[in-house]
């Protein structure tokens, strides 16, 4: 029977890994590495050197893969990403079936946790034949971030909110929250927020060398911040970025 593990390698650092994330690399007969195009290069080349730094098992061997892309141009946004996960599933049984065979275990470097905003379970759920699966949790962003800050996430007994920049665009300043954090933001969703009280905590390439941070009031900072995320996606050709809005008291 095949295992697969997904394995939370945190944010972009290769000391977020875990003891049981190494052991559980070097428990693996393959490793899939997935590649997203030239400009998310950088997320690959993280994954080959986590391998380099960290697998002592010289038995296991190292596959890089082309990921389906979605389509991102349907109005249908879940039926898009549906078929998407279908596509993905598809691309993975096809990888282990020609490099592992029928029994074996496979690995999955997750960015993160494989538990927060990512879909690796629900694809691993569809393939085909169904394989054993086993989770490795991982250091997320909004963890990195809050160190990087060194701020806490909640107030004292006080709870908060995580949600999609695509919600946040859409829906608003989420009600009877103090505070919300957001991720997977293709833009600069907090600039529909009217801004009076409230603080922001924004953070790009979390644990790497280029990681990039900004803080302060959102009227003051979310300018800058907007600057800053520019300036940085023309340079790396790609962004990954969360952040963190707290409502004072006036």
């Amino acid at each position: 029977m095949i295992t697969l593990s997904l394995v939370g390698i945190g944010s972009g650092k290769p000391e977020h890994m875990t003891l049981a994330a190494v052991r559980a690399l070097n428990a693996a007969d393959l490793i899939l590495i997935p590649l997203k195009g030239d400009e998310k290069s950088d997320l690959a080349n993280l994954r080959r050197e986590i391998c380099a730094r960290l697998l002592t098992n010289t038995a296991t061997r190292i596959v890089d893969f082309d990921l389906p892309v979605r389509d991102g141009l349907r109005e249908d946004y879940a039926a898009a990403v549906d078929e998407w996960h279908d596509d993905v599933a598809c691309a993975w049984s096809q990888q282990i079936a020609v490099h592992l065979g029928a029994e074996g275990r496979a690995v999955f470097l997750i960015w993160g946790d494989p538990s927060l905003f990512d879909s690796s379970l629900r694809i691993a759920r569809r393939l085909v034949p169904k394989p054993a699966i086993e989770v490795i949790p991982g250091i997320t962003a909004l963890q990195a971030l809050c160190a990087a800050h060194a701020i806490p996430l909640n107030d004292i007994g006080q709870p908060f909110l995580v949600t999609t920049g695509r919600k946040l665009r859409d829906n608003g300043w989420p009600q009877d929250a103090e505070t919300v954090a957001v991720m997977l933001d293709g833009g600069t969703a907090f600039e529909t927020l009217a801004p009076e009280n409230l603080q922001i905590w924004w953070g790009a390439y979390l644990g790497m060398d280029y990681e990039v941070l900004v803080s302060g009031p959102l009227a003051e900072a979310g300018p800058r911040i907007v600057a800053t995320r520019r300036e940085a996606r023309a340079r790396h050709g790609w962004i990954m970025d969360t952040y963190i809005l707290k409502r004072q008291t006036p």
